[in-house]
């Protein structure tokens, strides 16, 4: 065929060699092509090249990284409204760039005079820090491979938008979206990236759970607003321990290290009813905190149980074995269990101090002596076994530096055994109408 019959022209169709067909292939379609094969390599013979890590400056929150960030890694931070997920940034940022780093910072949710407020208040470098207010994808990615900062916050990942999606922003498929792109760039270009994340009601990171495998570290930032106290913990970390926590306290300038939040705690707990210690375990640290009970009689059916950092099932459980093998009724009462400063307990070694606190509200006998607070540990059981727990020697070695000594441990045996010993008066003593 000598004429083109698109366009009319003559001489202008060239020749190409069509690919044959493999036997195996469907309606004579090109079989695809083979994959080259990689030679395995044995673990022994791997190379691991450690690589030095950036210190952010503030020591709780390189703790729980592991040591700092990994360059061409990325960390998702994910926390209540207000909770100071901007400041902690913040403040990292600024002593990264009072070290000589290379920093950014990317905000789709403020404009630079409201990120230039709050940094006004902070210590350290934070106004040498450059700023970006965007949302699209596009020239956030364009921004990154221009500036090659060595550490990039972007606040937060939800607001970010990618023209090609037609979803809005924060939905599924955009943020999933966002996150790939973002993590390829980081690694290709080997930018230590934070991302900043939203949560649900629950308090759950909000998003794809993609979203979470992709980035090499999920930071969860706790506490309640109207408390000082702020905890930081690991869920998921590749360069180093998800055991460690880190606890802060806000202040007019910013977030302030709690170094020894056991003396913070221990200072402030009451010598009252219903009051013991928990000599608790975050992460690799022992942790001294205050917990509370309040047994009131009721009028509703069923009372209720109210749990403000503990898990409610626990303490329905706790309750169940204090009524069941301790005597101690709680069946028309309504209970209310806190540990005060507003940290949250999710180990099994607070089932005693729920316990003896809540027995000591019943009956209302303060715990102990009455001129030191009762300090306790360990895990109970469904028959009223006392179980051992992980870190006893760190416990009773924590207690001991603040004086509460003797420590009520698993070695009392039985949860019976061990109301008695903290509450001598109990047994003589009738219930509490």
């Amino acid at each position: 065929m000598g004429q083109c019959p698109g366009c009319g022209e003559w001489n202008t169709l060239n020749e190409e060699v069509r690919p044959s067909a493999s036997p195996g292939a469907r309606g004579g379609r090109a079989a695809p092509s083979a994959g080259r094969a990689v030679k395995p390599v044995t673990l022994s013979e791997v190379e691991a090249p450690r690589i030095p890590r950036l210190k952010t400056g503030i020591g709780e929150l390189d703790r729980v990284l592991g040591g700092g960030l990994v360059p061409g890694s990325l960390v998702l931070l994910g926390g209540s409204p207000g909770i100071g997920k901007s400041t902690l940034t913040s403040m990292a940022l600024g002593n990264l760039a009072g070290a000589g780093h290379r920093t950014l910072y990317v905000s789709g949710e403020e404009s630079p005079a409201q990120i230039k407020l709050r940094a006004e208040r902070l210590p350290g470098a934070a106004l040498q820090v450059p700023v970006v207010a965007e949302t699209d994808l596009e020239t956030v990615l364009a921004t990154l491979d221009a500036e090659r900062p060595e550490v990039c916050v972007i606040d937060s990942v939800q607001t970010l938008h990618a023209a090609e999606l037609t979803g809005a922003a924060g939905s599924v498929g955009q943020v999933r979206e966002v996150a790939d792109r973002i993590t390829r760039l980081a690694k290709a270009r080997n930018i230590a990236v934070l991302l900043v994340g939203h949560v649900t009601k629950e308090g759950a990171l909000a998003g794809p759970r993609v979203l979470e495998h992709l980035v090499d570290c999920v930071l969860q930032f706790e506490g309640e607003r109207e408390r000082t106290y702020r905890t930081l913990r690991a869920l998921k970390n590749r360069f180093g321990s998800t055991n460690e926590a880190g606890v802060f306290e806000m202040a007019d300038g910013g977030l302030v290290e709690v170094v020894d939040a056991s003396a913070r705690f221990v200072g402030e707990a009451t010598r009252a009813p219903g009051s013991v210690v928990l000599a608790a375990m975050e992460g690799s640290r022992p942790l001294l905190v205050e917990v509370q009970a309040l047994v009131s009689p009721s009028e509703l059916v069923p009372p209720r149980r109210i749990a403000n950092g503990i898990d409610r099932n626990r303490l329905a459980l706790v309750l169940a074995v204090l009524g069941r093998h301790a005597g101690v009724g709680t069946g028309s009462a309504d209970v209310f269990v806190n540990v005060a400063g507003g940290v949250r307990v999710d180990e099994p070694g607070a089932d005693l101090a729920v316990a003896l606190a809540v027995a000591s509200a019943q009956r209302g006998v303060v715990a102990g002596d009455g001129e030191r607070p009762v300090a306790c540990f360990g895990e109970l059981g469904l028959s009223g076994e006392l179980r051992s727990v992980g870190h006893p020697d760190r416990r009773h070695a924590e207690a001991v530096k603040f004086g509460l000594t003797p420590v009520i441990d698993p070695s009392a045996k039985t949860l019976r055994a061990a109301i008695r010993s903290v509450l001598p008066r109990a047994e003589a003593r009738p219930k509490a109408a």
